[in-house]
């Protein structure tokens, strides 16, 4: 909040600093009920850093809306996260690299819920929804790639099948590699549509993704839970 791209609210309240076991922690977590001034519901409360926070409302106002608007014609009011602030290793191992939640620096998405009550899940939208379904998510998950310095999701590897995980890992852009998007969007194509205007559902084609099939991952079709 110190930086002021984040502002107390009844939605966004800083806590108390979280010391975990070994290097894990936040200095000022921020409890997180809603964003974008409280337009879009966090489900549940998030636990996360104030850069996090700030990063998701640049996330959801510059992409999610915006696509939801386009194949929808109606915003987001909630998304569902299934990991904010955790200290664990990545993909939830016990050995190995701390996972950016262990720092407040990370979120994992699994759904999006329209204004009139439709919900979006990774896990069923992402392979088998609607036209509309396939190129929201492809378009919301083109944005993150944009916006957070690591973004996963399903295609990237069996962990990601059902959720998008995105953070911002540092080092991924202080050492030179750029944003690490998983599967990558085809070059030059990060959106089904101009941004300008809404268009019609039915003229709306998924963005071609390059990473493994649906088939190649081999994952239940309707669970949820956290990976990286």
């Amino acid at each position: 909040m110190a930086s002021g791209q984040v502002r107390a609210s009844s939605y966004v309240t800083q806590v108390s600093s979280i010391r975990g076991r070994s290097a894990c922690g936040i200095l000022a977590p921020l409890r997180v009920s809603a964003a974008l001034g409280g337009r879009v519901r966090v489900a549940p409360t998030a636990t996360m850093g104030c850069p996090m926070t700030a990063a998701l409302d640049r996330w959801l106002n510059n992409s999610v809306q915006r696509a939801a608007m386009r194949q929808f014609r109606q915003p987001v009011v909630e998304i569902k996260q299934i990991s904010a602030y955790s200290c664990r290793g990545r993909n939830s191992k016990s050995t190995g690299k701390l996972s950016e939640h262990a720092f407040g620096n990370a979120l994992d998405i699994a759904g999006f819920t329209l204004a009139d009550g439709r919900t979006i899940t990774v896990v069923k939208g992402w392979w088998r929804g609607t036209a509309a379904e396939k190129a929201f998510l492809r378009e919301a998950f083109a944005g993150a790639c944009r916006e957070f310095f690591t973004v996963l999701g399903p295609g990237s590897d069996r962990a990601h099948y059902n959720h998008f995980h995105v953070d911002l890992l540092i080092t991924n852009v202080s050492k030179g590699g750029g944003h690490y998007c998983r599967p990558q969007p085809k070059q030059g194509l990060f959106a089904a549509a101009d941004d300008t205007a809404p268009v019609s559902t039915a003229s709306v084609k998924p963005i071609p993704f390059t990473g493994t099939t649906e088939a190649d991952q081999q994952m239940p079709a309707y669970t949820l839970g956290p990976a990286h």
